[in-house]
């Protein structure tokens, strides 16, 4: 059972599209925000600090992606796409960008409240306290607490979305072994999920290593197998 404080914020300049998203979310028991642009939407994140953001791309004043990027500079709230603009690449280039989700239009509201629901539940997993405090996973000078859920490199904070978070974590907790995709995806997304590219790991793992800096071609934290999948970098010590 998912108890919210905090509202979703829904982002489209169709008036017609907010008011059916607020209408089947509100039916659920959520609290709804609206924004009409980019601007007013990145101005309700600071004010409402909403639990979730369902978010147009075609938006005025600041584009949705330009939203999300400036939302993951600070922020891990999690993003779930809203767009006629539904071709892979274009999803492929919102869920690199930070989102957690993508849902093309013309959608089914019942499937967005669903898929609400799931990336909600899986936050709240990501920060339920469950058992005794499990000691944070090191990767030379990278750090991931996940009772905390923060993750440290070289003592400074690095945001990561929920997604990046669980990705970053299966990486460490595998301990050098190496994860398909389709791990990957089962580990991020969980069992089951449908409608998931694969392709989409890929595009998660190039923002991961841009968070951290990492070089793909010589890599300090993820290593690429390639035909496979992706492991932990090994560290310098290792031979």
């Amino acid at each position: 059972m998912i108890s919210l404080s905090a509202p979703i914020l829904v982002v489209d300049d169709d008036p017609k599209i907010v008011r059916l998203v607020r209408t089947y979310l509100e039916r659920e028991g959520f609290r709804v925000v609206e924004a009409a642009d980019g601007r007013s939407a990145l101005a309700a994140v600071a004010l409402e600090a909403p639990a979730l953001v369902v978010l147009d791309l075609m938006l005025p004043e600041v584009d949705g992606l330009a939203v999300i990027r400036a939302v993951r500079r600070t922020a891990p709230t999690p993003i779930i796409v809203l767009s006629a603009r539904g071709a892979t690449a274009d999803r492929i280039a919102g869920l690199a960008e930070g989102a957690d989700d993508y849902l093309p239009k013309p959608f089914s509201p019942a499937e967005l409240v669903l898929r609400v629901r799931r990336v909600l539940e899986r936050t709240e997993r990501g920060g339920a306290k469950t058992g005794p405090e499990p000691a944070p996973l090191r990767h030379g000078d990278l750090i991931l607490d996940a009772d905390r859920h923060e993750v440290a490199l070289g003592g400074r904070p690095v945001v990561l979305t929920a997604v990046e978070f669980r990705l970053l974590a299966a990486l460490l907790e595998a301990g050098g072994r190496v994860l398909s995709r389709d791990q990957l995806l089962d580990a991020v997304y969980g069992r089951g999920e449908v409608g998931v590219l694969d392709r989409t790991i890929d595009a998660h793992v190039r923002r991961l290593r841009e968070r951290l800096g990492d070089d793909p071609d010589h890599p300090r934290y993820v290593a690429t197998v390639r035909g496979v999948g992706y492991r932990a970098a090994p560290s310098m010590a290792e031979p």
